[in-house]
């Protein structure tokens, strides 16, 4: 097999991937800013390495199929790579307090980064004012997401570490003797 080219396992775990993370968000809509989008995120990262695009787009791509294509949907094509990037290059630290140090300062930061698209669209005038307007929502987003991190990242980064090395070694195993 290829490097870097999915197994049907991984197309189906990728796929499957995506769809959780996008009911997820949607379970915990009730909650102003406060999602498991970035925790899901950082952990494909570290786990899935560049194969962590997949889950991540498919979930884009249902947001995007559920809510149509607006300006956000701009910052959703960027934003979460570059939560992505940042997490793998961060994936040999295993402290639970960094993990949700790293994923609280993304939610804090997550108007700011966004704000280059309304920049481009409404002027630097508009960007800031759009920005420090959501800042109470940046302040829920960072808490929420230093929570879900401190609590679930290692556990679930341990799961899916143990789920996706099983999943690869079986299909490695499968594929010699094929």
């Amino acid at each position: 097999m290829a490097k870097g080219r999915l197994t049907l396992a991984e197309t189906a775990l990728f796929g499957l991937l995506g769809g959780m993370t996008f009911a997820a968000k949607l379970a915990m809509a009730a909650l102003p800013n406060i999602e498991p989008v970035s925790l899901l995120v950082m952990l494909f990262a570290v786990t899935f390495g560049r194969k962590a695009l997949y889950p991540i787009y498919a979930y884009v791509l249902l947001e995007f199929a559920m809510y149509g294509v607006n300006l956000w949907s701009v910052n959703y094509l960027y934003i979460w790579l570059i939560l992505a990037v940042c997490a793998r290059l961060l994936r040999g630290m295993e402290s639970p307090l960094g993990w949700a140090l790293l994923s609280g300062a993304f939610g804090l930061l997550f108007g700011l980064l966004c704000a280059p698209v309304y920049a481009c669209t409404g002027g630097p005038a508009f960007a800031v004012s759009w920005w420090i307007s959501g800042i109470p929502y940046d302040l829920l987003h960072c808490g929420g997401n230093f929570f879900l991190a401190l609590t679930l990242f290692a556990p679930l980064r341990k799961l899916l570490g143990r789920l996706y090395g099983r999943m690869t070694a079986q299909a490695g195993a499968e594929g010699k003797t094929a």
